[in-house]
């Protein structure tokens, strides 16, 4: 399979003591990806590995991803950057023992399989990367607009409920409005 953001890795030379790796997504790649995920652009895109062989040829990968992405806000629909930076661990296994079929442990380490002995570490980037994106970007400082409506915050006491309750049109009041073409 072709992907974006390749860099392949035999695991045969990753070695006992294991083997410490950074790389970085050229432009080309990071263009390629931003059209994958939908984004305007990724002006940065690296991650800092530390792998280690464990029984069976598995591989736990352990790191450190940063991008900066270009997205766009779900409120404003204006583009903004954000800088993103998450911790990566994943096991790569040879495809011939993975079990998709498992019961899933949502606290375990993610399983991903391998083919001919090489692991593809700009993959297995990209694919956190995928998961580290806010799938409601939103810019920072970005609210609605006064005549679109407002996001009800949970009062802190009941007290405060009944005075936020006064005096405020109920919202199937706009709703029927609308209906009457009233709004």
């Amino acid at each position: 399979m072709k992907t974006e953001f390749s860099r392949k890795l035999a695991v045969g030379r990753i070695g006992a003591a294991g083997r410490e790796m950074e790389i970085e997504a050229d432009a080309a790649e990071r263009a390629a990806l931003a059209r994958r995920f939908g984004l305007p652009a990724i002006h940065a895109l690296s991650c800092r590995y530390r792998l280690t062989v464990g029984r069976r040829e598995e591989v736990l990968a352990e790191g450190w991803l940063a991008a900066e992405v270009e997205q766009v806000c779900v409120l404003t629909a204006e583009p903004f950057v954000s800088v993103l930076t998450t911790e990566v661990i994943a096991r790569l296994v040879p495809a011939e023992r993975f079990r998709e079929d498992e019961e899933l442990d949502p606290e375990a380490v993610d399983e991903i399989p391998y083919e001919n002995d090489t692991i593809d570490l700009g993959e297995l980037t990209a694919e956190e990367l995928s998961l580290a994106l806010d799938p409601y970007p939103r810019s920072p400082g970005a609210m609605l607009p006064d005549e679109i409506g407002h996001v009800d915050v949970p009062p802190a006491s009941p007290e405060a409920a009944e005075e936020a309750e006064e005096g405020r049109p109920s919202p199937f009041a706009g709703l029927a409005a609308l209906r009457r073409g009233n709004a």
